[in-house]
């Protein structure tokens, strides 16, 4: 059995009652002080998340925007330096290779933040289909990623610089941006995984933990916690974010997850998994991920079956109580003609059907 691999913060979680599990290799914290607590820390005052597991790959060089326009659904041409943008990689037909988010750094200089467990199967890919003047680097072991999420977030972060992160607006970052005491610039982008205001923050490996002790000591007297992936998950799912392996995956296309805002099936370059997404996009894909709602007393797992009637129509790719909303929720990928709002389905809970109905989702918006 190989060892777990460790982020550069591991030795800081145990100062804060960490409680480590496998999560696709890593040895990561599943919690600090309870799950529903630092859910409800991260909506109503502000969470710190080490997030050093996910890949970092430089893609660079003359060649590179022509590449990315290849690979990536899509339109890379519309960045500017200091901006980022949501986008997919896809198989050719529709399927989903990995979803990230890329950085433009420079002129010909791009950072794509990768899914952790889809770090090497993306760099191969992307080395597979360079058939351009660029190169493609693998720079995850150069980066500790921290995430600062929550209504308090900006407050606290500003404590530690001179820079203005007020002016960083959505999907937009600084770089480098300087923070007292630490030696390397960082990477500081307006940008989350939890449907709150809030920072990425990519830092020399080396910085890291001295970065993290210094977040969570401006921001104790607001309430600031350290997060782990148990919160990271419900507050993604509250507010609709896709997980890779859950509501994307091989054999489901972003169209089918109702991400077909970052498909640009008209952009100039043709990419790999153009065609098979433009007919989903132009006939309508024949499942949908839907938000569904218990009626019956019980929790959606995923995988569980849903039924219409006795016809099987899908699928849960996530669900559990909302610790927000207090309600037993998920997502389900179900039969296009069940993913009406209103619709009444049954989930397979064990032995027993129990009665669900489809909803608008996402289930949260920030303020509600």
């Amino acid at each position: 059995m190989s060892e777990l691999k460790r982020t550069p913060l591991y030795p800081e979680y145990e100062k804060s009652g960490g409680k480590t599990v496998d999560f696709g290799g890593w040895d990561l914290p599943i919690q600090f002080s309870g799950i529903k607590h630092e859910h409800e820390a991260t909506r109503t005052k502000a969470g710190l998340f080490d997030v050093s597991h996910m890949g970092e790959i430089m893609v660079q060089g003359p060649g590179s925007l022509e590449l990315l326009q290849k690979v990536v659904t899509n339109d890379v041409s519309k960045l500017t330096p200091k901006r980022a943008q949501y986008t997919f990689m896809c198989y050719e037909d529709g399927g989903t290779v990995d979803d990230f988010i890329i950085y433009m750094l420079d002129n010909n200089q791009y950072l794509l933040v990768v899914n952790a467990a889809n770090t090497e199967k993306d760099f191969e890919w992307l080395k597979e289909h360079n058939d351009k003047d660029a190169s493609v680097k693998n720079v995850t072991p150069d980066y500790v990623q921290l995430a600062l999420q929550g209504p308090k977030a900006e407050t606290i972060l500003q404590r530690l610089t001179d820079a203005d992160l007020s002016q960083i607006k959505f999907f937009r970052f600084e770089n480098p941006l300087y923070f007292y005491g630490a030696e390397a610039g960082a990477i500081v982008s307006r940008t989350g995984y939890t449907g709150e205001d809030g920072f990425e923050i990519y830092i020399n490996a080396a910085e890291g933990r001295g970065l993290w002790n210094q977040i969570l000591e401006a921001g104790k007297d607001d309430g600031l916690e350290p997060i782990g992936l148990g919160a990271r998950d419900t507050l993604r799912f509250e507010v609709n974010l896709p997980l890779y392996g859950q509501e994307l995956s091989k054999t489901i296309s972003p169209v089918e997850a109702g991400m077909k805002f970052a498909v640009k099936v008209n952009k100039e370059h043709d990419f790999i998994g153009k065609e098979a997404l433009k007919q989903q996009i132009e006939n309508g894909p024949s499942r949908k991920l839907v938000g569904i709602e218990m009626i019956d007393k019980g929790i959606p797992r995923t995988d569980y079956q849903v039924f219409a009637g006795d016809e099987e129509v899908g699928y849960i790719t996530t669900g559990t109580q909302s610790p927000t909303l207090k309600k037993n929720i998920g997502l389900a990928l179900v039969k296009t003609e069940f993913a009406a709002e209103g619709t009444e389905l049954f989930i397979q809970v064990r032995k027993r059907k129990l009665k669900a109905i489809v909803v608008k989702t996402p289930f949260y918006k920030r303020g509600q």
